[in-house]
Protein backbone atom coordinates (compact mmCIF):
# COMPACT_ATOMS: atom_id res chain seq x y z
CA UNK A 1 0.00 0.00 0.00
CA UNK A 2 1.23 3.79 -0.23
CA UNK A 3 0.77 6.56 1.90
CA UNK A 4 1.25 9.97 0.10
CA UNK A 5 3.78 11.85 2.79
CA UNK A 6 5.17 15.42 2.42
CA UNK A 7 8.96 14.52 1.86
CA UNK A 8 10.72 11.21 2.67
CA UNK A 9 13.30 11.63 5.07
CA UNK A 10 11.09 13.03 8.12
CA UNK A 11 8.83 10.12 6.88
CA UNK A 12 11.56 7.56 7.06
CA UNK A 13 12.33 8.71 10.81
CA UNK A 14 8.63 8.57 11.93
CA UNK A 15 8.21 5.10 10.63
CA UNK A 16 11.68 3.90 12.02
CA UNK A 17 12.37 5.78 14.58
CA UNK A 18 8.75 6.11 16.34
CA UNK A 19 7.28 3.42 15.17
CA UNK A 20 10.25 0.70 14.49
CA UNK A 21 9.24 -0.13 11.43
CA UNK A 22 12.34 -1.42 9.16
CA UNK A 23 13.43 0.37 6.64
CA UNK A 24 13.04 -2.28 3.43
CA UNK A 25 14.22 0.22 0.70
CA UNK A 26 15.27 3.05 -0.36
CA UNK A 27 16.50 3.74 -3.73
CA UNK A 28 16.85 6.08 -6.56
CA UNK A 29 13.44 6.41 -8.94
CA UNK A 30 12.34 8.94 -11.62
CA UNK A 31 8.50 9.74 -12.33
CA UNK A 32 7.21 8.69 -15.31
CA UNK A 33 8.30 12.13 -16.80
CA UNK A 34 11.89 11.20 -16.04
CA UNK A 35 12.06 13.36 -13.07
CA UNK A 36 13.56 11.82 -9.94
CA UNK A 37 12.03 10.29 -6.81
CA UNK A 38 12.90 8.12 -4.56
CA UNK A 39 11.00 4.48 -4.61
CA UNK A 40 10.79 4.33 0.24
CA UNK A 41 9.65 1.29 1.65
CA UNK A 42 8.98 0.54 5.18
CA UNK A 43 7.36 -2.17 7.16
CA UNK A 44 7.49 -3.77 10.78
CA UNK A 45 9.61 -5.98 12.26
CA UNK A 46 8.84 -9.68 10.65
CA UNK A 47 6.15 -8.16 9.10
CA UNK A 48 5.98 -9.19 5.19
CA UNK A 49 3.75 -6.37 3.74
CA UNK A 50 5.56 -2.78 3.57
CA UNK A 51 3.90 0.55 2.55
CA UNK A 52 5.24 2.53 0.35
CA UNK A 53 6.12 6.42 1.30
CA UNK A 54 5.83 8.12 -1.96
CA UNK A 55 6.12 12.11 -1.25
CA UNK A 56 3.26 13.83 -3.10
CA UNK A 57 3.30 15.29 -6.52
CA UNK A 58 1.39 18.46 -7.47
CA UNK A 59 -1.59 19.78 -5.83
CA UNK A 60 -3.36 17.09 -6.03
CA UNK A 61 -1.45 14.46 -4.11
CA UNK A 62 -0.46 17.40 -1.59
CA UNK A 63 -4.50 17.51 -0.60
CA UNK A 64 -4.49 13.62 0.16
CA UNK A 65 -1.26 14.04 2.87
CA UNK A 66 -2.85 13.33 6.23
CA UNK A 67 -6.43 12.46 4.70
CA UNK A 68 -5.94 8.97 2.81
CA UNK A 69 -8.95 7.87 4.12
CA UNK A 70 -10.89 10.69 4.90
CA UNK A 71 -10.66 11.16 8.46
CA UNK A 72 -11.27 7.30 9.43
CA UNK A 73 -9.28 4.75 11.45
CA UNK A 74 -7.56 3.09 7.79
CA UNK A 75 -4.69 1.32 8.87
CA UNK A 76 -3.63 -1.09 11.53
CA UNK A 77 -0.67 -1.36 13.47
CA UNK A 78 -0.53 -4.87 16.01
CA UNK A 79 1.89 -5.40 18.77
CA UNK A 80 2.69 -7.91 21.59
CA UNK A 81 3.18 -5.54 24.15
CA UNK A 82 0.49 -2.98 23.97
CA UNK A 83 1.94 -1.02 26.92
CA UNK A 84 5.39 -0.61 25.87
CA UNK A 85 4.46 0.51 22.23
CA UNK A 86 2.07 3.06 23.80
CA UNK A 87 4.56 4.64 26.02
CA UNK A 88 7.46 4.67 23.39
CA UNK A 89 5.30 6.40 20.86
CA UNK A 90 3.37 9.02 23.59
CA UNK A 91 7.60 9.55 24.47
CA UNK A 92 8.14 10.56 20.59
CA UNK A 93 5.39 12.98 21.13
CA UNK A 94 2.91 11.19 18.95
CA UNK A 95 -0.79 12.35 18.56
CA UNK A 96 -3.50 9.88 20.16
CA UNK A 97 -6.94 10.55 19.40
CA UNK A 98 -8.37 9.38 22.98
CA UNK A 99 -7.46 6.77 25.11
CA UNK A 100 -6.16 3.51 25.28
CA UNK A 101 -9.54 0.73 25.84
CA UNK A 102 -10.20 -2.29 26.34
CA UNK A 103 -12.28 -4.03 23.63
CA UNK A 104 -13.29 -7.75 23.32
CA UNK A 105 -10.37 -8.25 20.88
CA UNK A 106 -7.87 -6.60 22.94
CA UNK A 107 -5.90 -3.30 23.62
CA UNK A 108 -6.54 -0.25 21.26
CA UNK A 109 -5.76 3.30 21.01
CA UNK A 110 -6.05 5.86 17.82
CA UNK A 111 -3.22 7.18 16.78
CA UNK A 112 -1.95 9.77 13.61
CA UNK A 113 0.98 9.04 11.94
CA UNK A 114 3.63 12.00 10.70
CA UNK A 115 1.02 13.20 7.61
CA UNK A 116 -1.98 13.09 10.12
CA UNK A 117 -3.68 9.69 8.91
CA UNK A 118 -5.12 7.68 11.82
CA UNK A 119 -4.55 4.13 13.17
CA UNK A 120 -5.23 1.72 15.41
CA UNK A 121 -2.66 0.25 17.90
CA UNK A 122 -3.57 -3.05 18.58
CA UNK A 123 -2.66 -5.19 21.51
Amino acid sequence: MTLVVAEYDPAIAFFTGVLGFDLVEDSASSTNDGRPKRWVVVRPPGGRTGILLARADGDRQRAAIGDQTAGRVGFFLRVDDFDAQYRRMADAGVTFVGEPRTEPYGRVVVFEDIAGNRWDLLG
